[in-house]
């Protein structure tokens, strides 16, 4: 068995290969390599264009990104984010010295729960983090409302959400920023990539100065920075993909509604659904077992794919108040966290993307369905 045989969540989208190697040889040719080169700035206009957004600064990876906006928002003390994300959410406030307060998130939208973030806020909170999971939107506008009351900011990490909408606007216009992930995973990757999109100028030039060491000049240091600077090669890799990314979400969107064809009929699963009123990227096709009713067990299900070859994976399991470092620094009493709890121990990441075929989502649906009748 080859690893071109195996389905497995996460096989990188890609887009026009000659396009890309024009792009990369022209790179060559010119040998500018790095250091905001017309590639990286060619990638940033389109980005602008494509989601309506004023500004949008490329950074090497999406976990520096979410430091430097934290960072250019002034961010200190503690920030409220759902425990169910990516654990790079939490450690890129924990390693600016911030801490993060883990939110419960809800049972359909596994957003975090704007009804269970005012009793988490104290003096030390600076912010409000919401996570756009499988690229559904957050509660944006009741997000904004706490932010207003509190007077904190309120910021995203959207790296699930690019080509998302929320109330027809695209994502990247919303909070002071958002974050998204060029990761080889993601929707369109830029080999490896992060982006900072924000509609506010001033900020926009803060960060500009951060990832940059804080230059303004071109020996003139006016900021504390870092080099979060995104390459030439990967800028051609990013803009080569957002190209065909209608292309990719039309082959998402296919493969979603197979899997919700032949899964509709089988017992105690259920995909999440997307709504037809917002545009979705369907990158993510994740399953909910009912481990409750069925009492079959996610993790033997995740297994049992394994042993045929699909590497299906749980998706975040277990939240991050019970990864460490942060499993011995939070006091569990009075954290409410059920829903995060539950969701951690009930869902599947299905394979998805270019790489899989008619053929292949109706061997794997076959396998959930033997499994969930075999009980």
């Amino acid at each position: 068995m080859s690893f071109d045989d195996l389905l497995h969540v996460g096989r990188p989208n890609l887009g026009n290969r000659e396009k890309f190697l024009s792009l990369v040889n022209e790179i060559l040719d010119r040998r500018w390599l790095t250091n905001q080169g017309p590639v990286v700035k060619m990638f940033e206009n389109t980005i602008c264009e494509y989601l309506g957004v004023k500004h949008a600064l490329t950074i090497c990876n999406a976990t520096t990104a979410l430091e430097i906006a934290a960072k250019a928002l002034g961010i200190k003390g503690e920030v409220i984010i759902p425990s169910f994300t990516f654990i790079a959410t939490a450690h890129a406030l924990q390693w600016l010295g911030v801490k993060p307060i883990f939110c419960d998130v809800g049972p359909r939208t596994h957003n975090i729960d704007p009804t269970k973030i005012e009793a988490l806020v104290n003096e030390n909170t600076s912010g409000i983090l919401g996570v756009h999971m499988w690229g559904r939107p957050c509660d944006i506008e009741t997000l904004q409302l706490l932010s207003s009351k509190y007077n904190i900011p309120v910021f995203y990490d959207a790296s699930h959400a690019f080509g998302c909408s929320y109330k027809s606007n695209m994502i990247g216009n919303f909070g002071s920023c958002e974050v998204f992930s060029f990761h080889a995973t993601k929707i369109i990757n830029s080999l490896e990539g992060g982006l900072i999109t924000t509609n506010d100028s001033r900020l926009a030039s803060k960060i500009d100065k951060m990832r940059n060491f804080g230059f303004t000049d071109f020996d003139k240091v006016d900021e504390l920075g870092i080099n979060g600077k995104m390459n030439e090669i990967s800028a051609a890799m990013g803009l080569t993909n957002l190209e065909c990314i209608d292309e990719f979400i039309a082959k998402n969107k296919a493969n979603y509604d197979l899997y919700r064809k032949y899964l509709s009929s089988i017992p105690y699963v259920k995909l999440i659904e997307y709504s037809a009123e917002e545009y979705f990227n369907y990158h993510y096709i994740i399953l909910y077992l009912d481990t409750v009713n069925s009492k079959r067990s996610r993790d033997e299900l995740i297994s049992i794919l394994h042993s045929n070859n699909i590497l299906a994976r749980r998706y975040f399991s277990p939240g991050c108040h019970r990864m460490m470092p942060y499993q011995t620094m939070t006091d569990y009493s009075r954290l409410d966290l059920r829903v995060t709890e539950l969701l951690s121990e009930s869902l599947i990441a299905l394979p998805n993307g270019q790489s899989i075929d008619d053929d292949d989502i109706a061997k794997i649906c076959s396998i959930i369905n033997n499994f969930i009748s075999s009980h």
